[in-house]
């Protein structure tokens, strides 16, 4: 079964935990951390393969997931990383984002590998935790999850010439007799349901014919197959259309056939977003003009009545007969001119540019956005985005409080709580760090802003002193009443959260003594 578009749903593995551990040894009671790192969780890559030639397996088993990391283990043993999962396609395949149909990939060339669905970074250990303030840390960092998503896979015939025409025109047939292919042929009442290709030899040029079926009319706007299987004219450089002289079909002309194809070629939109494409839209592209079946003396009369025609149009026509061999010397080398004028017209390959894009000097690496939401605090949520607050939330045991510390500590000093004062966020404001559709959802917490002092409360352009401006300077008994009520709300936020902590440890030692309560009448 041929199949040249697939939905595939990929997740890469999850980075392994972190260990924390303490060295133990005989006569040495302070061997310190020895806490191993997690290892990397593995990638889904994509490699274009010659051997395969079809999307048939990931339209059957869709779902690919890679080998998550392994945890790091005492002794500063390192957890073993994921395995790549690597999946093979046709050369030719396309990946777009199932979302917005963005092109992720396109893989033209044979041994072309990409990285689809990266792995998660593992957790760090303890010991790599450890510094010389913080000699034994008591917890390590979690591992990443990998990342996720859906993509569609939409395989494009890397074929020079395209054959295009009615069913049963026998673009099947002309492909057997031009080239090695052997594709199954009969006398069907409907089309090829697999697009046939062929290599053919004329002169010093080889070049690739593809049969392209199920064009109907009104095959650009879904009717039949062809809207299916029209993306595999989309690579070719020319057009050769197959006119079928001896037709039964009443209503049916080869002049009227070509201005069916012919407009159906030109109503379908070329998707120009992937690299290694032509550009030119369809009815631009070279094109000649086949008049087929002359082996047939009703077709032969048929062609001499229509070719003056077609000529007059600025077409190049040739008669041919997959069944007799006739013309078809002829057609090949035909075909190879068009092909080596297209080969020679095409662009060279640009080299790959190294693009370096420094960081600016004033660049945090994170935002943080002031939100009017009815269910938070106040009515009012700030969101913090970022690449590292959001991996480190991610990396963080919240079930350990110098876990937290340390995530509380990194913020601090990447400036997150600098930008929140500024933005407005006071003791006991609603903070959300990440998205809400994030794997491991986002991080909501009452925000609790360590003290800092009179000078950073200073706030004014850069250059300038606040302090030397006649108006609107604030006295020193303003400066220590604002910093006498951060220090109350500071503690009032303390004061409800141990509060909440005696409440808790009150309800845990009920529950535990109804428990033996219970055992001892039993």
């Amino acid at each position: 079964m041929f199949v040249d578009r697939a939905v595939l749903h990929v997740a890469g593995g999850s980075g392994g935990h972190g260990c924390a551990s303490v060295h133990r040894e005989k006569f040495k009671p302070l061997g310190g951390p020895d806490g191993g790192n997690g290892g990397r969780g593995g990638s889904v890559r994509l490699v274009a393969d010659a051997s395969a030639t079809t999307l048939l397996e990931y339209h059957h088993a869709p779902h690919r997931v890679a080998a998550n990391g392994r945890p790091g283990t005492g002794s500063l043993r390192h957890g073993a990383s994921g395995e790549d999962l690597v999946l093979r396609v046709p050369a030719g395949t396309v990946v777009k984002d199932a979302a917005d149909g963005r092109v992720l990939a396109d893989l033209v060339d044979v041994g072309t590998d990409v990285e689809l669905a990266p792995g998660g970074a593992g957790g760090l250990g303890n010991a790599a935790l450890a510094t010389t303030r913080r000699k034994a840390p008591g917890f390590a960092l979690l591992g990443e999850p990998g990342w996720s998503g859906d993509v569609v896979l939409e395989l494009k015939s890397l074929a020079d010439v395209a054959l295009v025409g009615f069913p049963s025109a026998g673009k099947s047939s002309l492909v057997a007799a031009l080239s090695a292919a052997r594709p199954k042929i009969a006398d069907y009442p409907f089309t090829t349901l697999v697009p046939n290709l062929g290599v053919v030899v004329a002169g010093q040029e080889r070049f690739v014919v593809a049969d392209v079926p199920g064009l109907v009319e009104g095959a650009s706007e879904g009717r039949g197959l062809g809207l299916e299987f029209l993306r595999h004219v989309e690579r070719t450089a020319a057009i050769v259309h197959v006119l079928d002289c001896a037709t039964l079909e009443p209503g049916r002309d080869p002049l009227s056939d070509l201005e069916v194809i012919e407009a159906e070629l030109a109503r379908y939109a070329v998707d120009l977003t992937a690299t290694g494409e032509p550009g030119l839209p369809l009815e631009q592209r070279p094109t000649l003009v086949v008049l087929h079946k002359m082996d047939v003396p009703e077709a032969r009369e048929l062609a001499e009545l229509v070719r003056p025609d077609l000529e007059a149009r600025g077409l190049e026509v040739l008669e041919v007969s997959s069944a007799s061999h006739e013309g078809l010397r002829e057609l090949s080398f035909a075909m190879a001119r068009l092909v080596r004028r297209a080969r020679e017209q095409a662009p060279a390959p640009a080299a790959p540019r190294v693009v370096l894009r420094p960081r600016a000097v004033d660049e945090t690496g994170f935002t943080v956005v002031r939100e009017e939401a009815e269910d938070a605090t106040d009515g009012v949520r700030f969101r913090v985005r970022g690449t590292k607050p959001e991996r480190w939330v991610r990396q963080t045991d919240f079930s350990n409080d110098e876990a937290v510390g340390f995530l509380a500590d990194r913020l601090a000093k990447l400036g997150v709580e600098d930008d929140l004062f500024a933005a407005g966020a006071v003791a006991g404001s609603e903070v959300v760090i990440g998205a809400d559709d994030a794997p491991r959802g986002a991080v909501v917490f009452d925000w609790d802003p360590t003290l800092v002092g009179g000078a950073e409360l200073l706030a004014g352009p850069r250059g300038e002193d606040a302090r030397l401006a006649g108006e609107g300077r604030r006295t020193t008994q303003e400066r220590r009443r604002e910093q006498a009520e951060r220090k109350d709300a500071r503690a009032r936020t303390q004061a409800e959260l141990d509060a909440e902590r005696r409440e808790e440890r009150r309800a845990a030692a009920a529950g535990r003594s109804a428990g033996s309560g219970g055992r001892d009448r039993a």
